[in-house]
């Protein structure tokens, strides 16, 4: 199910009941939005709530997603390069292959998250809760991920080359050095 403008202007979700009445606009999913529609819709006063958003392949680059909820969210392939997500839920998101180099995700938390071929060159993880999530093939090189929990993620042939483990919580459940 896609979330219309409409829809997330008036603060509803895809699970959040019905949509608005047709009053003869022209309905509009997520992924079809230009990129300045999606920044005015992302800088309206008030709480981000895009549960369940369909966001692949949406160019977010530099978006403020802080404290947004974007549990459940479809972000495949999303360009989120240099955003803010600190202390963003994305709780059981998509984030497979999407681009995160840069991005802002201190505290954010990522629990059972795939971000499976998802590039996160120099992202800031620190404090994020990233238990269970799938990095399979995740490029995390120089990602700082101190204070991280890392607990049970899958992080076969993740690249972690000089990434900041301080104090993180590894998949069995050791706290790393």
């Amino acid at each position: 199910m896609h979330l219309t403008v409409e829809a997330v202007s008036m603060g509803l979700t895809a699970s959040g009941g019905a949509y608005p009445r047709d009053r003869g606009h022209t309905r509009r999913t997520m992924s079809e939005l230009t990129r300045y529609q999606l920044y005015d819709l992302l800088n309206r006063p008030g709480p981000r709530w895009l549960v369940r958003a369909d966001l692949s392949g949406a160019d977010l680059s530099g978006a403020n997603l802080s404290e947004a909820n974007l549990s459940e969210a479809n972000l495949f392939g999303a360009d989120l390069s240099e955003a803010n997500l600190h202390w963003a839920n994305l709780s059981r998101a998509n984030l497979h292959e999407a681009n995160l180099s840069g991005a802002n995700l201190f505290w954010a938390n990522l629990f059972w998250a795939n971000l499976a071929g998802a590039d996160l060159i120099g992202a800031n993880l620190s404090g994020a809760n990233l238990s269970e999530a799938d990095l399979t093939g995740a490029d995390l090189h120089v990602a700082d991920l101190s204070g991280a929990n890392l607990s049970r993620a899958n992080l076969s042939r993740a690249i972690l080359a000089g990434a900041d483990l301080s104090g993180a919580i590894m998949p069995d459940g050791k706290k790393h050095a």
